[in-house]
């Protein structure tokens, strides 16, 4: 088998992959980040050894348990090629266990400086390819064209940071455009064209956003249909980490079915026993059901 078959995605789309998953498994997606403090409470030095046996020994004990593992760049990166080999061999761990990833790298850029971002993360063969990624839209959501059209090619998914929680995001994602409706709407009104066919042949569309359940604001009043979306919804900040409910329910309403709800260090502090990391997992996985379901 050659690098490229390896590497190849499934036929179905990203988002029917996930849909699957997420009917099979829960809406838990947990996040690999390996802070220098999670190394040293699991008793790991903060060096590429101690980021691969921390980041190896979290994929195993959570395969099965959770729809999809999101693996923060950032910290990996911070170790240099050391740690990009390490984000490598983690990516082909779940590829091999067959979990999703979600790699977690935020890039934007434009023309073929974005087309390189997206020939590393979402290209058949690419040493750092994952499931989906998450990237900026702030140089304009048709900056994104080429990722979006890689990964479509690909059978990968994307999600575009629209609403986070940040208190410094409102002052960007609230604001107006020239044409009235907030920059937050005119992006997810980009994901709704984006997922337009997906939505047509009646799947989960493979353009998500990531929105953050603890915003506090109803999306509709910012003008943003998320159920015309029909997209994966990657949500900080559900259940455990704050958000129950009444809260979603004001920021999702009628989409939290499509709500993909990420954690890390209520899991990853579990660690570094595998049986404390699928129970954390478990139950950070039941809370977030019962937080959206409520």
């Amino acid at each position: 088998m050659t690098a490229t078959d390896q590497h190849r995605p499934p036929v179905a789309s990203f988002g029917a992959r996930l849909s699957r998953a997420m009917d099979e498994r829960g809406p838990l997606c947990v996040g690999i980040d390996p802070h220098p403090g999670l190394l040293e409470a699991w008793g790991l030095t903060d060096s590429a050894a101690g980021l691969r046996d921390f980041s190896l020994r979290a994929v195993e004990a959570l395969e099965g348990r959770v729809a999809a593992v999101k693996p923060q760049s950032a910290f990996f990166e911070r170790h240099g090629s050391a740690g990009l080999a390490v984000l490598e061999e983690v990516l082909a761990a779940l590829r091999e266990l067959g979990v999703l990833s979600v790699l977690d790298v935020k890039r934007g850029d434009i023309g073929s400086t974005m087309g390189a971002y997206a020939q590393a993360y979402l290209a058949d063969g690419a040493p750092l390819a994952a499931d989906a990624i998450t990237v900026s839209p702030y140089l304009g959501y048709g900056s994104l064209g080429p990722a979006l059209d890689l990964a479509a090619r690909t059978g990968r998914g994307v999600f575009v940071l629209a609403l986070t929680s940040n208190p410094e995001g409102a002052s960007i994602q609230h604001a107006r455009t020239a044409q009235g409706p907030a920059v937050a709407a005119s992006l997810a009104e980009g994901a709704t064209r984006s997922n337009a066919a997906a939505r047509q042949a009646g799947v989960l569309g493979s353009v998500g956003l990531v929105v953050g359940a603890t915003t506090g604001i109803a999306v509709t009043d910012l003008g943003i249909d998320l159920v015309g979306v029909n997209g994966p919804l990657l949500a900080p900040g559900v259940g455990a980490q704050g958000a129950a409910g009444p809260e979603l329910a004001t920021v999702f309403g009628p989409a939290r079915g499509n709500v993909l709800a990420s954690t890390s260090r209520a899991v990853l502090s579990a660690g570094p026993d595998p049986q404390g990391l699928r129970r954390a997992a478990d139950a950070a996985g039941e809370q977030a059901l019962r937080a959206l379901r409520h």
